[in-house]
């Protein structure tokens, strides 16, 4: 299948929940150093031999991460280097964009996520150690969340309880919380260093997967939080990305510093399901569409989108 040159590095990828092919891509210039950053709105088409490039926003800073609205097909928000999260509507002209810019991080927003239950609503989490919760028709967060002690590096909302998510930091915890309570819920020292993602489940409300700088992937009951009910070894250098398959419910996928996606499947003994080894730098975002089972996604700092069916090479499409 087709892959895409961007610009600059990549550093989030994200599939539409309405458009089968359609992707949203984050990178910045300078490995996010320095630089200006550029939010693309992709199209991959089953008759196309190639990927179209629907739409791109510059922004003043790297973008960091990205999202797709869950109630509005052509709304997206990114998270950017300045602090700023930004709203896109790709619907509108380029002029027109961002139609809006939320300005309360003081450091880089470093996670984007809607919710998926109450679409109406979405989280970012950032190097200020905070997390904010935003709805698109006010111009200040709804509720700031302050109990990390280091920067936050996911803020991700589970897809079966619209007030609840979990959040990974530097400070080595995962905490859950729910939106109505006034502090978390759960704070487990998941990793012995700086936890860069989460995600939950997207069967099982109770389970959560870890990555962290230590090299491990754990994945957690968080009814019993006193030990990992799984941990999966394998990435030579710490974990970038963590992704629950949308379709099967033991399925993850990750990416790395090792410039390595690969697939798992945590309940099994040999829990490794495949090793794709094709960005040459390192690999920062990965994503599988809701639509398509087995459809992938990844970006790096290659600078190149990947795109491929399970059981096909991503390095099949290029030149």
């Amino acid at each position: 299948m087709p892959a895409f040159k961007t610009p600059f590095p990549g550093y989030g990828v994200r599939f539409s929940p309405f458009f089968e092919g359609r992707l949203l891509v984050a990178t910045a210039q300078c490995y996010g150093i320095v630089g200006n950053g550029r939010l693309h709105v992709l199209e991959l088409l089953p008759s196309s031999p190639v990927i179209t490039e629907l739409a791109s926003y510059e922004t003043a800073d790297g973008v960091y991460d990205c999202c797709w609205s869950e109630s509005h097909d052509s709304l997206a928000v990114a998270a950017t280097g300045d602090g700023s999260v930004k709203l896109y509507d790709h619907s509108l002209p380029p002029t027109a964009n961002p139609v809006r810019s939320f300005n309360e991080h003081s450091r880089e927003v470093q996670s984007v996520d809607w919710n998926p239950v109450r679409r109406d609503s979405f989280l970012s989490g950032a190097w200020d150690d905070s997390i904010k919760l935003w709805t698109i028709d006010r111009p200040t967060s709804v509720r700031t969340f302050l109990e990390h002690s280091y920067c936050v590096y996911a803020a991700i909302w589970c897809p079966r309880h619209a007030d609840v998510f979990a959040s990974a930091s530097g400070d080595r915890t995962v905490k859950v919380w729910d939106v109505r309570d006034p502090g978390s819920s759960l704070t487990i020292p998941a990793h012995g260093h700086e936890i860069l993602s989460c995600d939950w489940n997207k069967y099982d409300a109770s389970i959560l997967a870890t990555g962290s700088v230590d090299k491990m992937v754990r994945v957690w009951d968080v009814r019993a939080p006193r030990a990992p009910m799984a941990e999966l070894a394998g990435h030579t250098h710490g974990l970038r990305k963590v992704r629950f398959s949308p379709h099967r419910e033991s399925v993850l996928l990750t990416c790395s510093y090792d410039m390595t996606v690969r697939l798992w499947d945590f309940r099994k003994e040999d829990s490794m399901l495949g090793q794709y080894p094709h960005h040459t730098e390192f690999a920062f975002g990965v994503d599988e569409s809701v639509l398509v089972e087995g459809l992938f996604a990844s970006v790096g700092w290659d600078e190149l989108v990947y795109t491929w069916q399970l059981g096909t090479d991503p390095r099949a499409g290029l030149p």
